[in-house]
């Protein structure tokens, strides 16, 4: 673990003392939920519908503050303070819990899934659950997936109308290595950057473009800078929302039973919220000048296939990518 975030970590812990607040005169339990993204993003919207079928669920007995837009850490700090218990629970990309759960970097594949519906279900599936739990032995706990859509790559100077045309390009990628190699065998130089500091690198051209879906494309006004957006659609990595074990391990089992429920209940409103937040996000980008460009798939199939053979070696996460082609 870096020892700088984990001094941050502990900075914040002691500020934030526990994950979750127990005031025994009213008999409630609130549970901080901290997140990257801003208030206006349907993964946000998520969570606020989760915090309200759990307030709904315990009659008030269990409630959920939810403190946006890195309020308290970028994703890395977050999962940090819930390893101490410092913050109660967080939504992160799946890319990023690839350093605590080795084999959740299958999401981050290239066209593993063949489409939103075959995602829906390998998630909600049995290989989905077992991948959630994965990383508990780093006391970080999956609760469920919320549809973060299929990342495609808006760039700067030129559209990506081939893979050609990523040769040469800085593309702002996650802390994923799966993400950098997928980056990298398309021809361009992957350059790590956190999401919070993503529009003024943009700006001051340190990467000259990004990957991501169209409603964190809209929500976090990179169209403002980038005009070129390219919907090749190479993956469909989910976000994450995730417990701290510590916390998770002071709920009473009826406690856990209301967060479990609400959670899985907010994954299929946040589904809808989602499909209709793509919808308004690609109208209004365009709106704002930016060019839609949908190029032809096989092209980035083909240059990115190697990355999925180069697993052959490593039979638990190889056999692991033939079950969820195997899903139907």
């Amino acid at each position: 673990m870096n020892l700088k975030l984990t001094f941050q970590a502990i900075f914040f812990g002691v500020i934030l003392s526990i994950g979750f607040n127990c005031d025994k005169l009213s008999n409630t339990k609130k549970l901080k939920l901290a997140h990257g993204l801003n208030v206006d993003h349907p993964v946000h919207k998520g969570m606020e519908f989760l915090a309200k079928r759990i307030a709904e669920k315990s009659d008030g007995q269990l409630q959920i503050e939810i403190y946006p837009s890195q309020q308290l850490g970028t994703e890395r700090q977050c999962l940090e303070l819930l390893q101490i218990g410092s913050l109660a629970m967080t939504k992160v990309s799946a890319a990023v819990m690839e350093n605590f759960s080795p084999n959740i970097k299958v999401y981050s594949l290239p066209y593993i899934f063949k489409n939103r519906e075959h995602a829906y279900k390998v998630f909600d599936g049995k290989i989905g659950k077992e991948l959630l739990l994965e990383s508990e032995k780093y006391w970080l706990r999956g609760l469920t997936y919320f549809d973060a859509g299929q990342r495609s790559f808006y760039t700067k100077t030129h559209p990506v109308k081939s893979p050609d045309d990523l040769k040469g390009l800085k593309i702002r990628v996650m802390e994923s290595s799966v993400a950098m190699n997928l980056v990298r065998s398309l021809g361009a130089a992957p350059t790590p950057i956190s999401w919070g500091e993503l529009y003024t690198a943009l700006q001051q051209g340190v990467v000259d473009g990004a990957e991501n879906n169209p409603p964190s494309f809209y929500t976090s006004r990179h169209y403002e800078i980038c005009k070129y957006y390219s919907l090749n659609e190479h993956t469909a990595v989910p976000d994450i929302l995730v417990i701290s074990t510590v916390v998770w391990n002071k709920l009473t089992k009826e406690e856990k039973m209301w967060l479990q429920e609400a959670a899985d209940e907010a994954a299929v409103e946040q589904r809808k919220l989602w499909q209709e937040a793509e919808k308004i996000a690609l109208d209004e980008v365009k709106k704002a000048g930016v060019e839609v460009i949908y190029p032809e798939k096989e092209a980035f199939m083909t240059k990115t296939k190697k990355l999925l053979d180069d697993y052959k070696d490593n039979k638990k996460l190889y056999a692991l990518i033939q079950s969820i082609q195997a899903v139907q």
